[in-house]
């Protein structure tokens, strides 16, 4: 489908610089867009590209850069623009309408207007899919769950029984939500399962990563709320609360019971321990180690830099006798208070 850049430019409350009635098929990006296609620049160290780009157009955020490009749509932030119009420009498609034959109804789920349930997908007793849900080929729906309005779970997703999905979430391929949480009592012989009891609770406007697994509260339900993204392969554990607007890179594993706040972003590989609590605005770096709370929003960090691997080696020796050489310091320092 094509857009005139006044078209687009009204979409995203932008002023255009140029043919308004420039037809744009498509995006890209400054070094590879075509004539027909729309591109944007968001860091300022890129803007030498404006000079050589073959884009039709391109979201800017300011006069000063619309006038080295011959069509622009000046906007107050490009890369939120970008965001925006990729909605307009979107190929995925639902290969089928209503409830395919070989999907699999309970005669008690209540189905909503403009349900799709796609071929193999199972839908168990009590199920709730209110309007406009999309359930793709392969998916598992626990008996007594329901999903909100407009969401969609893509190919072969499985809930576990009575978990709540909010309204608009994407949940990608592979993604598992509900499982027992990791929840064992030792005994002698052995380990006691301790059997999972409460559910998942997830808000409006979550998008939820391929094969992540969100693990079902052990009493109390698992709770990510309104507007969290999640990347693909993170795991969450048995009743972790996660709060509004909080972003988790891919990899990252949060142990049980702990609690982070709101408009947190949590970078790839972060490992978080259990019973913990981080406050909102809290920023975790990659590969990090949480293994005590944050009670103060800012940027945090752990474990070593990279380096060569001879360095890394000296160095790691290093950090193993630091214990050592604390207590050598310790000496020292009272040696000399007693000279003085």
């Amino acid at each position: 489908m094509s857009y005139t850049l006044g078209q687009l430019s009204e979409y995203v409350d932008g002023n255009v610089k140029g043919d308004e009635s420039k037809l744009i098929d498509r995006l890209g990006t400054l070094d590879s867009a075509k004539p027909n296609e729309l591109s944007f620049i968001a860091n300022p160290k890129y803007l030498s590209a404006l000079d050589s780009t073959a884009a039709g157009a391109v979201l800017v955020k300011d006069q000063f850069q619309a006038e080295q490009i011959k069509n622009a749509i000046i906007v107050p932030d490009p890369y939120l623009a970008f965001a925006q119009l990729s909605a307009l420009f979107d190929t995925a498609v639902s290969s089928w309408s209503n409830i395919h034959t070989s999907a699999t109804v309970s005669e008690s789920a209540f189905i909503g207007q403009n349900v799709i349930v796609s071929p193999n997908a199972v839908i168990e007793d009590n199920v709730t899919l209110e309007d406009n849900v999309v359930v793709g080929p392969g998916c598992v729906i626990g008996a007594n769950s329901s999903i909100g309005s407009g969401t969609k779970l893509n190919a072969n997703v499985t809930l576990y029984h009575s978990v709540v999905i909010g309204k608009h979430c994407i949940i990608h391929s592979g993604a598992v939500i509900g499982a027992d949480g990791f929840g064992f009592a030792p005994k002698i012989d052995g380990w006691q399962k301790i059997h999972q009891l409460g559910s998942v609770q997830i808000g409006d406007y979550v998008e939820i990563g391929a094969n992540t697994t969100i693990d079902r509260g052990a009493i109390e339900d698992t709770r990510i709320a309104n507007g969290v993204i999640i990347d693909n392969q993170v795991q969450i554990a048995h009743n972790v609360v996660i709060g509004d607007n909080t972003a988790i890179a891919g990899c990252a594993a949060i142990a049980g019971s702990t609690v982070i706040g709101k408009h947190c972003t949590i970078a790839g590989g972060v490992g978080i321990i259990g019973h913990l609590n981080i406050v909102d605005k809290v920023h975790i770096t990659a590969m990090s180690l949480v293994s005590k709370s944050i009670l103060e929003a800012g940027s945090y960090s752990s474990g070593t830099a990279l380096d060569s691997t001879d360095k890394w080696k000296r160095s790691a020796a290093r950090l193993r006798r630091i214990d050592e050489m604390a207590k050598t310091v310790t000496q020292l320092d009272k040696q000399l208070n007693k000279s003085n």
